[in-house]
């Protein structure tokens, strides 16, 4: 099916009352791009490991939308045009031109499926759940992961960081806190390593079917461990849920940014010599996390480097 695609050129300063403008018209769902720069708060609810890249604020934004191949778009694009012009007379549009296009329906949900294939992390194979074992790599511990839509599979330098501590610091029956789970790549692997329960928490409710999924695939009953959604930094239901004083090791695979404020909160849900394993640390952060980690009365035992990414290791004293 193909789809008639229109760009609009305007205004940060327009573009949230001109894509409502637009919805109010009948438009199911717009896309819109700007260069506007994320606040500390914004860096601070993102769990993820790789912080978008911008340019400079330029006051331009792109407000993408599409209608099917059969509507009057002549008379939509005629009603857009009134509507804007309506706008104009109390805020600034910028040019308020439309790019027209033609576009076909992707898959968005799979298309990224081309990019990922099994690959090994010493002697871990992670292996794509459309993929099959080789027979040279049927001595390995493999993982079948399938992140879908949450974050984690493995091929990124900060959650190879992860895994190799993961692997030096389990020790049977151990219980793994990871902050941030996405996939459930680490739990998951911890598990394997010989960790006896994971807890897992993540601010994407994607995480926890994707966790789910890939467990049952890894042969890991849900008895072993659990998976939550919320903000553990700061939301107390979410601290008092998971627990206090109960676990080894704390893994964290998150930007510098979240580990800063992370910190100290985590104290509180490590064991006195628990293991606190950090990632997701562009290189020019190390020395950020570093002094949060002394800054909270840890002991610092390890920093690892992988291509420009960093992972700090310490210990609850």
């Amino acid at each position: 099916m193909k789809w008639n695609k229109f760009r609009l050129k305007t205004t940060t300063a327009a573009e949230e009352i001109v894509s409502s403008s637009l919805m109010e018209l009948g438009i199911q769902g717009v896309e819109i791009e700007d260069k506007i720069p994320l606040t500390q708060s914004d860096k601070e609810q993102m769990f993820v490991d790789i912080l978008p890249q911008t340019e400079a604020d330029d006051g331009v934004a792109y407000i993408t939308f599409y209608l099917e191949e059969e509507d009057d778009k002549e008379e939509m694009l005629s009603r857009v045009r009134q509507e804007l012009e309506e706008i104009a007379a109390f805020v600034d549009i910028g040019e308020a031109s439309i790019e027209e296009s033609q576009t076909e329906d992707v898959d968005w949900v799979n298309n990224w499926k081309q990019y990922f294939h099994q690959f090994t992390v010493d002697d871990v194979l992670i292996i794509p759940s459309w993929e099959d074992v080789k027979p040279e790599d049927e001595d390995k511990l493999i993982i079948h992961i399938d992140p879908g839509t949450a974050f984690g599979t493995g091929m990124h330098e900060t959650t190879q960081l992860c895994i190799r501590q993961l692997k030096k610091y389990v020790e049977p029956g151990m219980k793994i806190l990871d902050v941030g789970c996405g996939s459930g790549i680490l739990g998951m692997l911890a598990l394997k390593f010989g960790a006896g329960y994971s807890v897992g928490t993540d601010l994407d409710p994607c995480a926890i079917d994707a966790t789910h999924e890939n467990m049952a695939v890894n042969g890991i009953s849900r008895d072993q461990y659990e998976v939550m959604i919320g903000n553990i930094i700061d939301d107390k239901a979410v601290q008092d849920k998971v627990g206090y004083g109960q676990y080894d090791i704390v893994a964290a695979n998150i930007l510098a940014e979240v580990l800063v404020p992370l910190t100290p909160v985590i104290q509180d849900q490590l064991k006195s010599g628990g293991i606190y394993i950090t990632s997701g640390i562009i290189d020019d952060k190390e020395e950020t996390v570093v002094e949060a980690v002394k800054a909270a009365g840890m002991e610092l035992l390890e920093v690892h480097h992988q291509g420009e990414w960093v992972s700090v290791t310490a210990r609850k004293k």
